[in-house]
């Protein structure tokens, strides 16, 4: 079978070369052809990733038959999200395999298992996000003050009033 390899981390510290040589090596073990690997370093909680999004159209050009990921969050963390993906995967005859999770959607044990870890990684992801916020609400409370996110924007210079 034609496979796509996709891999996908979360920050430019962490590597996505261990996930790439892990799909490698399972799609040789499982005589599967790689068509192309697609690889973006990105939070998985943006459904717009670039080479998700190249994935995604070679998809719709029925250019490979399946979709190998190390783990199902690699894909996405929204439970609405990887079913929209799982259903267009669907629609075009698409396999989904997440190699280390035995996820593999040509069988219905396969698909339900897929459905209910897209369900954990969604509520991983909410998780996260409460204790982060909670982490800076108790910090703000004793004094400290949480980092900013990213920094803020400059806006337009402001210029003084001219008096004629």
């Amino acid at each position: 079978m034609k496979i796509a390899i996709y891999a996908r981390v979360s920050t430019e510290d962490q590597h996505p070369e261990k996930q790439e040589q892990a799909l490698r090596e399972y799609c040789k073990r499982n005589n599967h052809i790689i068509y192309s690997s697609y690889t973006d370093i990105i939070s998985g909680t943006k459904e717009s990733r670039p080479e998700f999004n190249r994935l995604l159209k070679d998809m719709r050009l029925y250019r490979f038959k399946g979709v190998v990921v190390t783990k199902l969050d690699r894909i996405g963390r929204s439970l609405s999200h990887l079913l929209s993906i799982f259903d267009e995967f669907k629609k075009k005859s698409v396999h989904f395999i997440a190699t280390t999770q035995n996820i593999d959607t040509t069988t219905a044990t396969g698909t339900l298992l897929f459905q209910i870890m897209g369900a954990f990684a969604e509520f991983e992801r909410n998780i996260i996000s409460e204790r982060t916020k909670e982490g800076l609400v108790n910090a703000k409370n004793v004094g400290k003050r949480g980092k900013d996110k990213r920094p803020r924007k400059k806006r337009g210079v402001l210029r003084k009033p001219v008096y004629l």
